[in-house]
């Protein structure tokens, strides 16, 4: 990683940290008074192809102790009625910026795999995982809602793995591969730009505007 994006990714994650340590703490309350506990989700995460971190989110899920999938379908059942917002608005991944202050993280890169897709997929991750994972990036940008779609379609595990496996994470592993191929310190900024867009002018911050006002 260069100097220059690391040393964006520690000034934005304070500056960032500083702004949402109130909404983040209003979060967790919420969480652990309508939900419980646990407040955070960890998940084992690929941070190359052969180093694994532990990543945060907030929970938006029922817990499972024996999940270690990917959330489709088949699991929509267990998203609580905060979750459901959290995950439309991406608050949940809010503690990620303390994966970014850890180095574990960039702000800007594909999304970490689970270990199993990684190891199923080793072709793929051996070249994607030489970047940095990132909260979000080109891939996440353009491809969410289309792998969101697909997901949510599948009724089971088996489904829900052979889809993602076939589909989602080759279109993702192109677009990742294209933004690392053009990657400079401007187009990371014009796709943070993009993602603070997207989440200030979500439908669910747009709904709850309009009822405010």
């Amino acid at each position: 990683m260069s100097f220059s994006k690391r040393a964006l990714d520690l000034s934005l994650a304070l500056v960032l940290l500083t702004l949402l340590i109130l909404p983040a703490i209003c979060i967790a309350l919420l969480i652990l008074i309508f939900d419980g506990r646990p407040v955070l989700y960890r998940s084992e995460r690929m941070g190359s192809p052969q180093d694994r971190f532990e990543l945060w989110k907030f929970r938006t899920m029922l817990p499972d102790s024996a999940d270690n999938s990917i959330t489709a379908g088949h699991k929509s059942s267990r998203v609580t009625g905060l979750g459901r917002f959290l995950r439309r608005t991406r608050f949940d991944e809010i503690p990620q910026l303390f994966n970014i202050l850890r180095g574990d993280m960039s702000f800007v890169g594909p999304r970490p795999p689970l270990p199993r897709f990684a190891a199923l997929c080793p072709e793929i991750y051996q070249v994607v995982l030489r970047a940095r994972p990132g909260l979000t990036g080109l891939a996440t940008l353009l491809y969410h809602g289309t792998e969101e779609r697909l997901l949510s379609q599948c009724k089971t595990r088996r489904e829900a793995d052979m889809v993602y496996m076939r589909q989602c994470i080759p279109a993702k592993a192109a677009l990742d591969l294209y933004w690392a191929r053009h990657r400079t310190v401007w187009f990371d900024l014009i796709l943070l730009l993009h993602t603070i867009g997207h989440v200030f002018f979500s439908p669910a911050l747009v709904k709850m505007r309009q009822k405010g006002a």
